[in-house]
């Protein structure tokens, strides 16, 4: 017997061994730089950590937002009960790794029912006090990889939390520029509106005296009610933003306010911070959701272990001690102390398939997590490409945008002067100031598109950058 169990241990600690064995690092290749960076003049900002990284837009109420956020919202408070979980079944899983002990007593009080008939036994009761210490030999390592597969989870929890934070701060923030956009396109859309409301006044006393067609106010009529309509509009928008905005802090939408704010007020509105984008191999490191796969890509590799351990022997040692007496005041003599050590080697010979079966589902566990590993890492490359040309093309249009826009201002200005002077029609005029509404408004959007991709970069990024 002692002949054939070497060997089978032996083999079986072998193959135990290349079953945790560290994988490598997935098989692709990492680009040596994003194709989408591009040189720049302008200086970068000032180093972040993830947990700061909105400082660089040096704005008191953002700052006040991303605190109140990371207080209350819930998706974060979920991520902190997963993470407390993941953490508590790590403490389980190491608990195996020592000796259980347990302590008892116990009170028997019967008769052999055979016997009692007969009148020559009567019921009887019997006392016994004791401890139990087992512990189970980690032969082939099936606990410690247990333990090590919750480490991995926790890990991954633990990722899995800093990702929600940065998705969560990154929302925050991408909702607070859009409603700076919004309360700065109200201001053009109310500016507009007032400049018609003066034209159709001043047309409505020419039209009264005679000089100009009904015409000419019916236009002005319908520019004024547009435009109204688009303010209202714009309105409608902000409420929903805030709303939302109310959801990710934490807090009931029906007491939510954020006061409208102009966007030249804003002590970021000069310039977008300008963010190195890094190299691609920092970025598998800085990612929480990359950091988050693999540490599952570990777990399930342990778990293939585990899966193959269940085939090999298992040694329990126990150690029983304590007292047993008729009379519980005898309980504590001598006579009644009791004690026995036992040892248990167990070996799988057949079981119908399950433990196969268990290993195949482990070993596609690990390619599932492997698969994962891969196109979080991919997903990632393309997310950070996606936000460097967003950021580039965005910087290309902000150029045509500011041209167009002191062009239609030029244009406004000639056609009201040409106006003034009866050498055009107020339809000239009607379709300049249409058409620097619209320009205007479009420059806006290009400009606040700069500051959701430039923080959608920060979040492909990790969070953080160096320069």
């Amino acid at each position: 017997m002692s002949r054939f169990f070497i060997p089978l241990t032996f083999a079986a600690a072998l193959l135990s061994g290349c079953a945790t064995a560290p994988l490598q690092q997935a098989s692709f290749e990492t680009p040596a730089a994003f194709k989408g960076a591009t040189t720049t003049s302008l200086a970068p900002a000032a180093p972040q950590t993830a947990q700061t990284w909105w400082l660089v837009f040096n704005d008191d109420v953002l700052n006040t937002l991303m605190s109140r956020a990371m207080e209350k919202n819930n998706d974060i408070k979920v991520a902190y009960g997963r993470l407390d979980q993941a953490q508590a079944l790590l403490g389980a899983s190491k608990a195996d790794l020592w000796p259980q002990l347990g302590a008892g007593y116990q009170v028997i009080h019967g008769a052999n029912t055979s016997e009692i008939g007969t009148g020559s036994q009567k019921p009887a009761t019997g006392h016994a006090i004791g401890a139990t210490l087992s512990y189970e030999v980690d032969l082939f390592g099936r606990i410690r990889n247990a333990a090590k597969a919750a480490d991995f989870d926790a890990k991954s929890s633990q990722a899995l939390l800093l990702d929600t934070q940065l998705l969560i701060q990154s929302h925050v923030a991408q909702s607070y520029f859009a409603l700076r956009a919004l309360d700065e396109d109200r201001a053009i859309v109310r500016d507009t509106l007032e400049a018609y409301r003066g034209s159709l006044s001043v047309t409505t006393r020419r039209f009264e005296e005679g000089d100009v067609a009904e015409l000419d106010v019916a236009r002005l009529e319908t520019e004024v009610a547009s435009t109204e309509a688009a303010g209202a509009a714009l309105d409608q928008q902000r409420a929903q933003l805030a709303h939302a905005l109310a959801v990710l802090l934490g807090e009931p939408a029906s007491t939510f306010d954020l006061t409208s704010a102009s966007w030249a007020s804003q002590p970021w509105a000069s310039s977008v911070p300008v963010i190195p984008a890094g190299l691609p191999a920092k970025l598998i490191e800085d990612r929480p959701d990359i950091i988050a796969a693999e540490a599952s890509l570990y777990a399930a590799q342990r778990r293939v272990g585990i899966a193959k351990a269940a085939w090999f022997p298992t040694l329990s040692l126990t150690a029983n001690g304590g007292y047993a007496a008729g009379d519980a005041d005898n309980l504590f003599e001598d006579v009644a102390r009791n004690w026995s050590l036992a040892s248990i080697l167990s070996q799988a010979i057949f079981d119908g398939g399950r433990r196969n079966a268990n290993i195949d589902y482990s070993k596609a566990g690990l390619d599932i997590a492997f698969a994962g590993y891969q196109q979080s890492v991919l997903a990632a490359f393309a997310d950070v490409e996606d936000q460097l040309s967003d950021i580039n093309y965005l910087k290309q249009q902000q150029t045509a945008q500011d041209q167009a826009v002191a062009a239609a201002t030029r244009a406004m200005a000639m056609s009201q002067s040409r106006y003034t002077n009866g050498s055009s029609s107020q339809l000239e005029v009607l379709d300049a100031q249409r058409q620097l509404l619209a320009i205007r408004r479009q420059a806006l959007r290009v400009r606040a598109s700069q500051y959701q991709s430039t923080v959608g970069l920060i979040r492909a990024l990790g969070g953080g950058w160096t320069t």
